[in-house]
């Protein structure tokens, strides 16, 4: 038997070197086909969104007030809120979306429930600083809301209001 020569060598295995590069091109084909059925016309046009997906946002209804919107009709709580610790947050970060409060004030907010609300917060754990204000609550307060000892928009020891 004779030894094989360098051209005969390298097309011994063509066949089998034809099917991988079909499968591939039959890979890179099908990606091809479901991209286009599947990517929404527009996607990357404004970065990693949707085009649409603006004109979807802006039909839906407003659910936040804001705070300016509670700041008019509750100048006193605005006044002490704005003087205590918890002066940063955001109205509707503890009492929930108020717009609908503020386009009709009949329509009544719930009262959130002030023992979990405020554990949210202030429940003591290990990823939050140390200087922020943290509780175990079994131990600070076994029971009852927090707001029994401290006034909601004004966190010191002066009572609820």
């Amino acid at each position: 038997m004779e030894a094989p020569t360098p051209r005969t060598a390298l097309f011994k295995d063509a066949e089998h070197l034809a099917r991988v590069a079909g499968l591939f091109l039959l890979g890179i084909g099908g990606f091809w086909v479901a991209q286009r059925l599947l990517v929404p016309e527009g996607f990357g046009q404004y970065g990693h969104y949707r085009p649409g997906a603006l004109a979807d946002k802006r039909d839906q209804p407003l659910v936040f007030a804001g705070r300016a919107a509670c700041e008019q009709c509750h100048t006193d709580i605005a006044e002490t809120k704005a003087k205590g610790k918890h002066a940063r947050p955001a109205c509707e970060a503890c009492h929930g979306a108020l717009a609908l409060h503020a386009s009709d004030p009949t329509v009544k907010p719930t009262r959130p429930d002030g023992r979990t609300l405020c554990l949210r917060c202030h429940a003591a754990l290990v990823g939050r600083p140390s200087p922020f204000p943290q509780i175990d609550a079994a131990e600070h307060a076994p029971e009852g809301a927090c707001t029994a000892c401290h006034a909601a928009h004004d966190p010191g020891l002066g009572g609820a209001p």
